[in-house]
């Protein structure tokens, strides 16, 4: 099967489970975005579905694996553990902040320092300016959730945009699906995935990334550095060479490499 073309930001001829890559389990990496690659997205973080057939193949790939099947996500590994309980898969949080590079293990990696409650305090108001807009606080970075007001975007970006030049540069906001964060610069998704890479067991292993947003497209560059496999969902992302509509279609190739075919979840 040949790569995909990344010119074009829509999906026409999605994969199915069957005409993605040859995985081996004892040498690859199976590393895996959370909300809309995985999970359907919900009006809420709060509200996503994580079915139980999913934890069956998650857990079943990370037996055979080895323990090499991680998350990478914006969520803190606080709200992954409880998403995806009883599972502790090896994880990344909060974009790479927190790193978790075992299964189960107690204690996280930290690459980061905790946002100074003076850095938060600069946007202390905007949930005033915007109404219905739902401000996280994760700790290593702060996150505005308009998905409820998805009209009201331009007044969200622009009130958070207001505020960054009281932070310096050594900030950025960062756009996804319905959700703005502003973080620091120097982690992010990639380094997250460097980080996870230089660790045993997924040290020399080939990483299979999938993701969905612009906060994925970090992993997508870095993945050449370990001659990596890049799936993207919803739409085809520069660096990687597959693609699929939806998450329903991950739960699937997920059952599929797990030996659990028909059972997706979605």
């Amino acid at each position: 099967m040949t790569a995909q073309s990344h010119a074009s930001t829509s999906v026409s001829a999605a994969h199915g489970p069957h005409d993605l890559p040859e995985v081996d389990l004892a040498h690859d990496a199976i590393l895996l975005d959370v909300d809309g690659t995985l999970l359907d997205i919900a009006p809420t973080p709060d509200e996503v579905h994580v079915p139980d057939a999913l934890r069956e193949a998650l857990a079943r790939l990370e037996e055979k694996s080895g323990g090499c099947v991680a998350l990478i996500s914006g969520r803190p590994l606080q709200s992954l553990d409880r998403l995806f309980a009883p599972l502790r898969l090896p994880a990344a949080g909060c974009h790479g902040a927190e790193l978790r590079p075992r299964t189960g293990a107690d204690e996280a990696e930290h690459d980061a320092t905790r946002m100074p409650d003076s850095a938060k305090a600069a946007f202390a108001d905007v949930a005033a300016l915007v109404p219905g807009l739902r401000v996280e606080d994760k700790g290593f970075t702060l996150a505005f959730h308009y998905r409820s007001i998805q009209d009201r975007e331009a007044d969200v970006l622009n009130a958070v945009a207001a505020h960054m030049a009281e932070l310096g540069p050594d900030y950025e906001m960062l756009r996804g699906k319905a959700i703005v964060e502003v973080k620091p610069r120097h982690f992010n998704k990639g380094t997250a995935l460097r980080g996870l890479m230089s660790y045993a067991p997924f040290a020399g292993r080939r990483p299979i990334f999938h993701g969905d947003d612009v906060t994925d497209e970090d992993v997508f560059q870095a993945l050449p550095e370990f001659g990596g496999v890049g799936i993207s969902v919803g739409r085809r992302i520069a660096g990687a060479e597959y693609c699929v509509e939806s998450p329903s279609d991950i739960r699937r190739w997920l059952a599929h490499l797990a030996g659990l075919d028909g059972r997706d979840g979605a």
